[in-house]
C-alpha cells in the first residue's frame, strides 16, 4: 500500500486528531464553545482552504483546492474505484469482481450520482429503488448495542441478486398527502411515505419489524467532518437541555467494527457510523454485498441456502476479502479529500437577510453554522474554519418525521443534524429537489415545515413568515 493510502488509513482511524483546545480554550475564553463558534462570521470557503468554486453536475467531484499536485493521482485512482461497476464474476480485472450473492447496487455511483444524494422512486407502481434502500430491524439490540436484525431478512432489504440466487424482495413507496397552510393563508401539501414489501422470497416479515426507508446522503467534505474533535462534539452537546433553550444534541455512541470498540457516530442519518472507512466498508457490504477486511463475511442469513452456497463458491473462486485493502484505502482517500463548493451569491441583499432570519429563528441551534478541524495528517484537513451547518449530534426531530428505529443511543425520533453544505446544488448535481432522509421534501420549504420535536418552534416561526421573508431564508439556503 502507497503511503498516501496509509496515511488515509491513519486518518480515517481519527487518532491523529488534537486535543481537546486545539484552536480555541473552552476553559478559559469568555463565552462557551457554541457563543464562539457563533460569533465568528460566514465566509463563503464553507470548506474552508480547500473549497472549491464550482457548480453545474460534476460540482461535487473535485478534490479540495488546497490539496497538493502529488495528491491528484491518487484522488483520481481513489475516484475510479468509488464509480466502477463490480461483477459477481471473474472479469477482466480480477479484483473487481464478487458482487453478491444479494445486493442493492453495482456500483457507489450508483447510489451517489455525481457524489450527491439520493431520491425514492416518485410512484407505487413497481419502479425500482434507484438510490434508496430500506433498514431493517426489529426490537431489541444486537451484541454491540446497535439494531436486533430481522431473522431471514438481516438489517436491510436486498432487493437485487445474482443469478441462482433469490432476491429478498422489493419494497414499495406509498405517498400520502398532508395539506396545510402557512399563517398567511398560503397552502402547501407534505406528503409521507409508507413503506410495503411484495415477493419477500424468504417468508413474512414479522409484525413487529421496523422499516425505514434511507437515501444516499452527499459525501462531499466528509474528511472535514471527521477531523473535527470528538472534544467539539461533547462541548456542543446539551442532552439535558441544561442552557433551557429547549434544544438538546446528543452524541451517539456506535460501534467501530475496526478498533472492536464504541466511539462518536458522525455519519449516517442517525449518527450510526463512526469513520469514513467504517462507512466505505459498511456499504461495500450491505450495498453491494462486497466483503473487506472490516467485514470478512457475506451477507447470508441461515435460511437463504442458496444464497450461502453462491457465497461459498464466490469464495473459493474469488480473492478475499473482495475489497482489497488497497482499494479500500483509495476510496476512503479520495473521500476524505472531496472538495465543498463555495456559497454562491453570498452579496446578495436576499441572501443576506435570509442569513440573518436564519440566525434569529434559532435555525442554528442545530444547524451550527461554524466548526473548527483538528490537526490532521493531511495539512488540507488540518486545523482549518469550515461552515458545514450541523453540529453532527442527533435531535428529537418529533413524530412527524420518526421511524420508530432505534440505531445504538439514537431513539426512532431522533436524527443527526445534516450538513446543508451544497444543499443548493441538489439540482444541478441530481436533476431533482428531494430532501430528508426519505426524499419526501419536494423543496427546502416543504423540509423546514416537516421539522418537529425540538425544531417545532422554528418551524412554527417559519410557517408564520410572509412570503417575502421566507424567499429571504429560502434563497440564502440556496446560495449553500
Amino acid at each position: 500500500m502507497s503511503e498516501l493510502l496509509r496515511k488515509a488509513a491513519a486518518v480515517s482511524l481519527g487518532v491523529l486528531l488534537a486535543a481537546p483546545g486545539h484552536l480555541y480554550s473552552a476553559e478559559t475564553a469568555d463565552m462557551p464553545l457554541r457563543q464562539q463558534l457563533l460569533a465568528m462570521p460566514l465566509t463563503p470557503k464553507l470548506g474552508g482552504a480547500g473549497t472549491v468554486d464550482t457548480w453545474g453536475p460534476r460540482a461535487f467531484r473535485s478534490i479540495a483546492a488546497n490539496a497538493h499536485n502529488s495528491l491528484v493521482s491518487p484522488f483520481l485512482f481513489g475516484q475510479r474505484v468509488f464509480d466502477v461497476v463490480w461483477d459477481h464474476q471473474p472479469v477482466i480485472q480480477p479484483t473487481l469482481d464478487g458482487l453478491g450473492p444479494m445486493f442493492n447496487r453495482t456500483s457507489c455511483r450508483e447510489c451517489h450520482e455525481g457524489n450527491g444524494r439520493g431520491e425514492p422512486p416518485e410512484h407505487a407502481d413497481g419502479k425500482p429503488m434507484k438510490s434508496m434502500l430500506v433498514r431493517l430491524s426489529v426490537p431489541g439490540t444486537d451484541q454491540h448495542g446497535g439494531p436486533k436484525p430481522v431473522p431471514a431478512y438481516g438489517d436491510q432489504l436486498q432487493d437485487r441478486a445474482v443469478t441462482g440466487v433469490r432476491a429478498e424482495g422489493q419494497a414499495v413507496i406509498d405517498w400520502e398527502e398532508i395539506p396545510g397552510k402557512f399563517a398567511d393563508g398560503t397552502p402547501y401539501s407534505l406528503r409521507k411515505p409508507k413503506v410495503s414489501f411484495v415477493n419477500l422470497a424468504y417468508g413474512d416479515m414479522p409484525g413487529d419489524v421496523m422499516a425505514s426507508p434511507r437515501v444516499a446522503t452527499p459525501v462531499i467534505g466528509l474528511g472535514l467532518l471527521q477531523s473535527v474533535p470528538e472534544s467539539t462534539m461533547r462541548s456542543l452537546a446539551d442532552p439535558d437541555d441544561a442552557d433551557g433553550d429547549g434544544v438538546s444534541g446528543r452524541v451517539n455512541m456506535a460501534w467501530d467494527a475496526e478498533t472492536q470498540r464504541m466511539l462518536p457516530g458522525r455519519f449516517g442519518w442517525k449518527a450510526n457510523v463512526p469513520t469514513l472507512r467504517h462507512q466505505i466498508a459498511g456499504a461495500a457490504l450491505g450495498d453491494m454485498g462486497l466483503t473487506s477486511r472490516i467485514n470478512p463475511q457475506d451477507l447470508c442469513e441461515a435460511v437463504q441456502a442458496d444464497c450461502q452456497k453462491e457465497a461459498a463458491r464466490i469464495a473459493a473462486s474469488s480473492d478475499s476479502p473482495e475489497v482489497h485493502a488497497e482499494l479500500l484505502a483509495a476510496m476512503d482517500f479520495y473521500m476524505l479529500l472531496l472538495a465543498v463548493p463555495m456559497q454562491r451569491n453570498a452579496d446578495d441583499p436576499a441572501v443576506k437577510r435570509g442569513e440573518g432570519l436564519f440566525r434569529s429563528i434559532g435555525c442554528v441551534g442545530c444547524h451550527m453554522p461554524t466548526l473548527l478541524t483538528g490537526p490532521n495528517a493531511f495539512q488540507e484537513l488540518s486545523k482549518q474554519t469550515i461552515h458545514p451547518f450541523t453540529d453532527l449530534l442527533v435531535h428529537d426531530m418529533g413524530e412527524g418525521l420518526a421511524d420508530g428505529r432505534p440505531d445504538f443511543q439514537a431513539s426512532g425520533r431522533e436524527w443527526r443534524t445534516p450538513p446543508l453544505w451544497g444543499i443548493g446544488l441538489t439540482e444541478q448535481v441530481g436533476g431533482f429537489t428531494l430532501f430528508l432522509h426519505d426524499g419526501r421534501a419536494r423543496s427546502l420549504s416543504e423540509a423546514i415545515l416537516w421539522h418537529g420535536g425540538e425544531a417545532e418552534p422554528k418551524r412554527e416561526v417559519f410557517r408564520s413568515l410572509g412570503k417575502a421573508q421566507r424567499d429571504d431564508l429560502l434563497a440564502f439556503l440556496g446560495s449553500l
